[in-house]
């Protein structure tokens, strides 16, 4: 589990393509205390570290994952949003993010809204119903609160500090992103799915 607070912006240094891809990230902050078998979330999606060095780290994706998520078009230099596994005891500053990600999203508009930038993003159609006002999601890894929805598309404000540490700030419409809707919609939604029986 993760809080969806970024703690390093890494950059992807190497990718292997195969079936199964490997990436390895550049991480700004030591890896010394990250082990081999630990979960980190990269960019909104969990991933298992099977090698290391003291400023890069290594991952597979499966084709399950570059399927599901944005990983499949990344690229070499491209910026991504780190976060360690929540630790009993840590604080849960953000909101409970599980790295899984339930579907990727479009942006469709990033614009001043005083200091901040305002990012409307289309959610997949499935996913409109597990998206409150005021209730949180995570955007490529990043916990935020939603202000306001229209259907399927949402709005979210990124106030300066997550713009300028995280890859939020740089986002154009057009661009496409991992989303994962709270935890607890999802359960909500299927319980309602099988008409309230449990």
């Amino acid at each position: 589990m993760f809080t969806g607070i970024i703690s390093d912006l890494g950059r992807i240094r190497a990718i292997a393509a195969a079936a199964d891809r490997r990436f390895e990230i550049s991480a700004r902050h030591a890896t010394g205390g990250i082990g081999v078998g630990a979960s980190i979330c990269c960019s909104g999606t969990c991933v298992t570290v099977i090698d290391k060095e003291p400023d890069w780290f290594a991952y597979t994706a499966s084709a399950e994952t570059l399927a599901r998520t944005t990983m499949g078009n990344w690229r070499i230099g491209r910026p991504v949003n780190l976060e360690r596994c929540l630790k009993m005891g840590d604080e849960i500053g953000g909101h409970l993010v599980s790295g899984h990600v339930d579907g990727v999203a479009t942006v469709l508009t990033a614009a001043p809204d005083g200091a901040s930038l305002k990012l409307v993003i289309q959610a997949p159609e499935a996913l409109k119903q597990m998206i409150a006002a005021k209730g949180s999601v995570a955007v490529d890894g990043v916990s935020l609160t939603v202000n306001s929805i229209d259907g399927a598309a949402f709005a979210v404000n990124i106030i300066p500090h997550t713009r300028d540490t995280t890859t939020l700030g740089n986002l154009r419409a057009g661009d496409a992103v991992n989303l994962e809707i709270d935890v607890m919609a999802r359960y909500v939604a299927r319980l309602l799915a099988l008409g309230g029986q449990i």
